[in-house]
């Protein structure tokens, strides 16, 4: 199998490519700039993905997967393409990618974004994942702590309007959540084309594993 190459970064044209997809959605304007993508896109998140790999190697039954930037026309019939690409750590699941807790990556014309996600939990996930949360508060409360303080991110998510009871006070920011997210949001900047990039990637993600490991059940 084919290696891919060694990161280097995106770079501008990386976002001139997801701009242009954006406002060009048709198989014309996508088969003229093709090699772009490959080039400027789809080679170098590939080969991010790839230099991350090894930190989740230890990690039993967890794979990358990089999305296609082609959508599925029976569920989006009025546009050809994505424009935005993304990775994510995930273990073999049953479901979507987003109804399942991951560690992500995603680039899209106005930056990237990188982090922990449980977007699409179903409700009765989230009822059996705040079960677990009051059997083993303290458990939980040090995951949330050191990850926070180890990537700079803090968990948070979209919150019912009624707020849910709990036993223990100290997870009440956390009951009313429906879904899970800590995710560091960035404009492009010079991070995001240098090969330093990986680095501070990797930093946040394996600083959530923690919190991907209690959210499944």
């Amino acid at each position: 199998m084919k290696k891919p190459p060694v990161f280097q970064g995106f770079s501008p044209e990386t976002i001139d490519f997801l701009w242009g997809i954006r406002f060009n959605n048709n198989r014309e304007w996508f088969a003229a700039h093709k090699e772009q993508y490959l080039r400027t896109l789809y080679e170098p998140m590939q080969a991010l993905a790839a230099e991350l790999a090894p930190s989740f190697e230890h990690v039993e039954g967890m794979q990358p997967h990089v999305s296609r930037i082609y959508r599925d026309m029976r569920m989006h019939p009025p546009t050809f393409y994505k424009d935005s690409l993304w990775f994510c750590f995930q273990r073999r699941v049953r479901g979507g990618v987003l109804e399942n807790p991951c560690l992500c990556f995603e680039l899209r014309p106005e930056g990237y974004r990188y982090g922990f996600l449980l977007w699409c939990a179903r409700v009765q996930q989230m009822d059996d994942l705040r079960t677990k949360m009051s059997d083993h508060a303290d458990e939980f409360l040090r995951i949330v702590k050191t990850a926070e303080r180890e990537s700079g991110v803090a968990l948070d998510g979209e919150r019912y309007v009624r707020p849910k009871s709990c036993r223990d006070e100290r997870l009440t920011p956390y009951f009313s959540l429906k879904n899970l997210s800590a995710i560091r949001d960035c404009p492009p900047d010079d991070l995001l084309y240098s090969p330093a990039l990986a680095g501070e990637v990797r930093r946040v993600l394996t600083a959530w594993l923690p919190m991907e490991e209690f959210c499944r059940l």
